[in-house]
Formats: structure tokens, sequence, C-alpha cells
């Protein structure tokens, strides 16, 4: 009988610019899950006790705020983001009204 494990994203994403690739991918597609969960794996695969540390929150709550039915506030998001090195920039999305048109 053959037996599998599931696969675990955390356990390969060992350099900073692979974790960060992965966050800039979800940031990228505007989907609130996929940011969560890519937030998930870059703290597991860092240590969700350093980075709940250095974020300034509890572990369990961290492991709450990024669990599939969790529902971080953005002072958590702000604080993994710290935790993790990231700076949030903004920038057009290209969606520019004309003046006047209509």
């Amino acid at each position: 009988m053959t037996t599998t494990t599931p696969f675990d994203a955390a356990r390969y994403l060992e350099s900073a610019d692979s974790q960060h690739e992965l966050i800039a991918d979800a940031l990228e597609s505007g989907d609130p899950a996929y940011l969560k969960h890519a937030l998930n794996i870059v703290a597991r695969a860092r240590g969700m006790t350093a980075v709940a540390k250095d974020a300034g929150v509890a572990r369990e709550a961290l492991y709450r705020a990024l669990s599939e039915t969790g529902d971080p506030r953005l002072s958590t998001l702000m604080g993994v983001f710290k935790a993790l090195d990231i700076q949030l920039t903004s920038r057009s999305a290209g969606k520019q009204e004309t003046e006047g048109a209509g």
C-alpha cells in the first residue's frame, strides 16, 4: 500500500527571494484568500513563533488569523509584513478616469 503525505510548500520556500515572490504574486492577484494563504506559508517557512513575536501578536492568534477560516485584522497583517521585512507600496492599477468623459 502506498502512503502519501500532504504537500507543504513551507518546507521548500527556503530563500527570502522565493518567499517574497510568492507574496508579490498573491498581492498582484488581488485575491485575499490567496494572500492570506501565502502569508501563512511564508510565516511557517520562517518559523511561526518568530514571526508572531516580531509582528507583535501571540503565536496562536497568528495561526488563527492566517488559517483558512481566519479573517486577520489590518494591524495583524501590517505586523506580519513588517516581521517578514516586506514593504507595501502603492501604484496605479492603470485604471484612470478622464475628467469630463461621459
